[in-house]
Order: C-alpha cells, then sequence, then structure tokens
C-alpha cells in the first residue's frame, strides 16, 4: 500500500476513533480512554531511555500511570491545575532553547525527568478539558483541529515551497516555509471554532497563532528525544505514522496553552 494512501486511511480511522470517544461516551469513560493513550505514549518514551530491554517501557509507563493518578486530585480544583499548566510552559521555553542547541548527548535520567514534563501536563489539561460542562468535548476536538489544521498547512507549503530548514540537526524535513503554512493553518482552524462556538473571530486568530507556534515545539522537541535515541519513530503502533508518541507529541504542547488562553478569553468576556 502507497505510504501516503496508509497515512491518510488511518488518520481518518483515528479521528473517527476519538470523535467516538469524545461524544459517544460519558466523560468518565473519555477520559480513561484519553488516560491509556498518554499510558502508551509513555511506554513508547521508555524507548528513549537507551535500554534494550522492554522492562524499560513498562517501568516508565507504570511510573507516569501512578503520575497520573497523583495529579489527577488536582483536577477538582482549577486554580491549581492552571499553575501546573503555567508551569509547564516554563519547561517548553527550556525545550525551544534546547533544540537550537542541539545536538547535545542527553542521558536517561534527563530524558526520564523530561518525558513527565512532555507527558503529564498535556494530560491534565485534556481532562480539565474534558469535564468543562457541557462543551468539553467540543473544546478538545477545537484545540486538535487547530493542530491538524497547523499540521495540514506545514505539509502542504513544506511540501512545495519549503526551501530553507528549520532545525536541521532536529528534524531536516521541515522548513520556515512549512512553519509559516502552519501558522495560516492554525488561525483558519481557531477562527472557524471561534465561529462554531460564537465567539469573537479577532481573538481567536492570535490564539491560534500561539498553539500552532508551540505545537511545532512539541513536534521537534520529541523528534529531538528520538534522534539523541538514535530512532527514526516512537514506535510501529500506527501504521504509516509510526508510534503513538509521534501522532500526539504536538498535542502535548498544544493543549496546556489553550487552556490557559481559554482561562484568559473567559476572564475578559466576564470583565
Amino acid at each position: 500500500m502507497n505510504t501516503l494512501f496508509q497515512r491518510i486511511i488511518t488518520a481518518i480511522l483515528l479521528i473517527a476513533l476519538l470523535v467516538l470517544v469524545l461524544f459517544a461516551l460519558p466523560p468518565l469513560a473519555s477520559i480513561a480512554a484519553i488516560s491509556s493513550l498518554v499510558m502508551i505514549g509513555a511506554w513508547e518514551w521508555g524507548g528513549f531511555l537507551g535500554f534494550k530491554q522492554k522492562r524499560a517501557n513498562w517501568f516508565y509507563g507504570l511510573f507516569i500511570a501512578a503520575l497520573m493518578l497523583a495529579v489527577g486530585s488536582l483536577i477538582p480544583d482549577r486554580e491549581w491545575v492552571l499553575v501546573v499548566l503555567r508551569g509547564s510552559l516554563v519547561w517548553w521555553g527550556i525545550a525551544f532553547l534546547w533544540i537550537l542547541r542541539y545536538p547535545t548527548v542527553i542521558k536517561p535520567p534527563v530524558t526520564a525527568i523530561c518525558g513527565v514534563f512532555v507527558l503529564l501536563p498535556g494530560w491534565l489539561a485534556c481532562v480539565n478539558l474534558i469535564l468543562i460542562e457541557p462543551l468539553g468535548a467540543e473544546l478538545v476536538l477545537l484545540v486538535l483541529v487547530i493542530v491538524w489544521a497547523a499540521d495540514v498547512g506545514a505539509y502542504v507549503v513544506g511540501r512545495r515551497f519549503g526551501r530553507v530548514q528549520l532545525a536541521p540537526h532536529v528534524s531536516p524535513g521541515k522548513t520556515w516555509e512549512g512553519l509559516l503554512g502552519g501558522l495560516v493553518g492554525a488561525a483558519l482552524g481557531a477562527s472557524l471554532g471561534g465561529l462554531y462556538f460564537g465567539w469573537p473571530v479577532a481573538q481567536f486568530i492570535p490564539l491560534g497563532l500561539s498553539i500552532g507556534a508551540i505545537s511545532v515545539v512539541g513536534d521537534l522537541t520529541v523528534s529531538m528525544f528520538k534522534r539523541n535515541a538514535g530512532l527514526k519513530d516512537s514506535g510501529r503502533l500506527v501504521p504509516g505514522h509510526g508510534g503513538l508518541l509521534d501522532r500526539i507529541d504536538s498535542v502535548n504542547a498544544a493543549v496546556p496553552l489553550f487552556v490557559i488562553e481559554l482561562s484568559w478569553l473567559q476572564a475578559f468576556a466576564a470583565g
């Protein structure tokens, strides 16, 4: 099967499954499903630690699961959730600077700690969105649409016009032209979301641009750790796409910022 065709079919099936999880299941079941996906991502991150035995993957997956249970106690208190998510933005700023300085040797203990910063805030942000009544599922879908629109815009523009490499030591295929296309796509996706919810589109354009930008940092960060581990993909779970972590790398960075900016827009509207 043609690789591009395989990627398209897989993406359609994944989107259909995600819509089913978000809209057909009760919130707690949706949270359980998303938590399972994050645990699979954690299992794949365990492969970045450099150990040949798969026990490292299992131990790391269980480690993240234990942290999810511990951090889950914060979920009813939205202010504490926002504190954690704001703190996660510091990590993504560090990750951005790290990408600029790569190649550097990243040792297994550092990789293990960084995996927590990549996976846990994104999970917490998704759970927080799902529990927002009555629009939780729609809000999760909105941030995903923004990220997907950024991916599509970057792919189309990068393939057609890409010349100048964005981060050659981390992901040689990404270009500045593709980045600009991705930002345009993210802004369009956010604008459509604003129209759907009946919110001012002018407020959603900068939201889309910021989400598109940080989603690229999330993608490049996971690519950096894959390259450090000598891996092309995080796994083989998703046909044509590699591992699950390869599909949620952008989302892990985007969702925390989306929740923070949504709280700003709500505060602005209330004021």
